[in-house]
């Protein structure tokens, strides 16, 4: 059994799935584990603005350009280094505020904007230090930043790699405190060593193209990228346990997610090449620091430059950051003069387009829907998201997404059924696991567009008794010419096919492949094909009993008697390996999935 950990890649970048246990009788049986909880987001959109010019207050340092371009729209309060208190005080007067990573926009800013507020927009990436929730309740844009930082990442990644490999800190420090240490600092050459890009993004093409520049031998895992871009730039895409496995330099380029919550750890490290040598300059959680050390002590980790923490600034005392070997820098990623300069006109256009009432393409808290259409549509918003996530699961490591079909059936006329939040709630299904953009109604189509993806729709008009009434009869998202961890999932036209219809409010899979179902999708779900014959519930039933796991539901669908059955079996804990490895000894089972709803 082989073990593999699939990563996220960054913003606007096709990345992995929530990986899942499958099992085939024709293969070795490969184990991915993953979890990824999104809340879903409320959706508002952001009003027009007034005759008169609107005030934006600048709360943290911004580029002269950024200001200028707010200038010809706005007035401009430029505060810098405002309290809590102060800022309180000043919000009432403004209709947007711009932030960076200083300013903490709490539900208090909020509450003292008395409804004034419009747009927070935050000049970078991350939008930790404002709380979404109450902006969206508040009926606040929140918008960000997310491309400008791109090159100057990269940049700073190849930095951190060329210094790492011939010690230019240690060697400095060391001249600087009188010594002449030449034998002690020798290098390694960067010609012909094999670097893997974990997180195939732009962040991580960049540093590829780089890379290469410099004669290396450049490999990436992100099974979503796409095919055509990593040859264009020369790069071999591979697994996770071949990249770590293979690799004599592995730069990280992933989003911080529940899934990839301290990925690299003990058992990572362990089946990396002896020696390997680590950059980060994504996020800091992705490492667990204190492995790491560990790994560094031992010397299956040769040395490491990290540019992000865990928590920052990391302590003073870290065995981390006073490691000999590791060379740290304090997240410069984006610090560069141009960097900085193109963050300034992205926010600031962002924020003048939302003020005028424009759908902002980086907003990352969704517009309003008409209460009568969520309502209408509330228990379908949650089919489709699930549809997505259940699809995108299926998908086998080494394919590439290059799009997915949503087909709906419904009693009414295709013009008379609005979709949009339907397709944003796929499309946010699909993408939202694997990267750490917000996906809604807003930016949906931005981001499939900004991945290679394409999301075509079809609606069916299908009169059926006593469904007159509902806006969707089903649902069913198929995504084409990929390989698949469950093989009954794939149609005969090569694609994999799930479908779904809600029952008394809730959402319930009713078809995978071409094999009827009939199962809630909530909690944990194993699917198996079997050869259809007696006792099979019983046999699969015994072995999760047998370790104190509760059956939710099952259903059986079968072609023909006597030929093949997908048994669909609900669990509300996750079984651990052992159990699923037993289920996998059934002799009459021909391949099982576990996957996370």
């Amino acid at each position: 059994m082989a073990l593999s950990k699939a990563l996220f890649s960054s913003s606007l970048n096709p990345a992995i799935p929530h990986p899942s246990l499958h099992y085939s009788r024709s293969t070795t049986l490969p184990l991915h584990i993953a979890s990824t909880a999104v809340p879903s987001r409320n959706l508002r959109l952001c009003c027009a603005a007034s005759d008169s010019k609107p005030t934006v207050l600048i709360a943290e340092k911004l580029s002269e350009s950024g200001l200028d371009l707010l200038r010809d729209s706005a007035e401009v309060d430029c505060s810098y280094g405002l309290s809590p208190d102060q800022l309180a005080a000043k919000i009432a007067s403004c209709d947007a505020l711009i932030v960076r990573s200083g300013t903490k926009v709490s539900r208090e800013v909020f509450e003292a904007a008395k409804g004034r507020l419009r747009v927070v927009g935050r000049a970078g990436v991350g939008i930790d230090n404002v709380d979404l929730q109450a902006a969206t309740e508040f009926g606040c844009l929140v918008v960000n930043a997310p491309t400008a930082n791109t090159v100057a990442a990269a940049e700073h990644g190849i930095a951190l790699l060329t210094s790492m490999a011939r010690n230019v800190a240690q060697a400095d420090a060391s001249v600087k405190a009188g010594k002449w240490q030449r034998n002690k600092y020798v290098g390694v050459s960067l010609v012909g060593k094999t670097l893997a890009i974990m997180g195939f993004g732009k962040v991580g093409s960049e540093v590829a193209r780089r890379a290469r520049g410099l004669g290396m031998h450049v490999i990436a895992h992100d099974p979503y990228a796409p095919a055509e871009r990593a040859r264009a730039l020369g790069v071999e895409l591979v697994s996770f346990d071949d990249a770590i496995a293979t690799a004599d330099f592995i730069s990280l380029h992933m989003p911080l997610t529940p899934t990839t919550d301290k990925m690299f750890n003990d058992e990572t490290f362990a089946r990396m090449k002896r020696g390997v040598r680590i950059i980060n300059v994504a996020r800091g959680g992705v490492i667990d620091e204190d492995a790491l050390v560990q790994a560094l002590d031992n010397g299956q980790v040769a040395q490491a430059a990290l540019d992000v923490f865990t928590e920052e600034p990391p302590a003073k005392d870290s065995k981390l950051v006073l490691h000999e070997r590791v060379t740290v820098t304090p997240h410069l990623g984006a610090s560069t003069v141009e960097a900085q300069e193109g963050v300034a006109i992205e926010i600031a256009e962002a924020v003048v387009g939302a003020l005028n009432g424009e759908l902002a393409a980086t907003a990352v808290n969704a517009p309003m829907v008409p209460p009568e259409v969520l309502s209408e549509l509330a228990p379908y918003v949650i089919l489709a998201e699930k549809l997505g996530r259940l699809a995108v699961q299926l998908v086998a490591g080494e394919s590439g997404i290059k799009g997915a079909k949503v087909v709906y059936t419904s009693c009414r006329d295709p013009d008379d059924l609005d979709t949009r939040l339907l397709r944003a709630m796929v499309t946010k299904g699909i993408v939202e696991p694997i990267s750490s953009s917000f996906v809604n109604i807003v930016n949906a189509d931005y981001i499939a567009k900004q991945r290679g993806l394409n999301f075509a729709e079809e609606r069916i008009k299908r009169e059926q008794n006593g469904l007159n009434g509902t806006p969707v009869t089903s649902i069913q998202v198929q995504i084409p010419h990929v390989g698949s961890l469950f093989a009954s999932a794939v149609t005969d036209a090569g694609d994999i096919q799930v479908e779904g219809k809600v029952r008394d409010g809730v959402p319930h899979l009713t078809k995978i492949g071409s094999f009827a179902v009939d199962v809630s999708l909530e909690g944990n779900l194993i699917l198996c094909r079997q050869v259809d014959q007696p006792g099979m519930i019983g046999k699969v039933g015994g072995i999760l009993a047998s370790q104190n796991i509760n059956v939710s539901f099952m259903s059986v669908g079968r072609t023909f008697r006597g030929k093949q059955a997908i048994m669909a079996i609900g669990v509300d804990e996750e079984p651990n390996k052992e159990t699923l490895e037993k289920i996998g000894t059934i002799p009459a089972i021909e391949e099982f999935v576990f996957l996370k709803l």
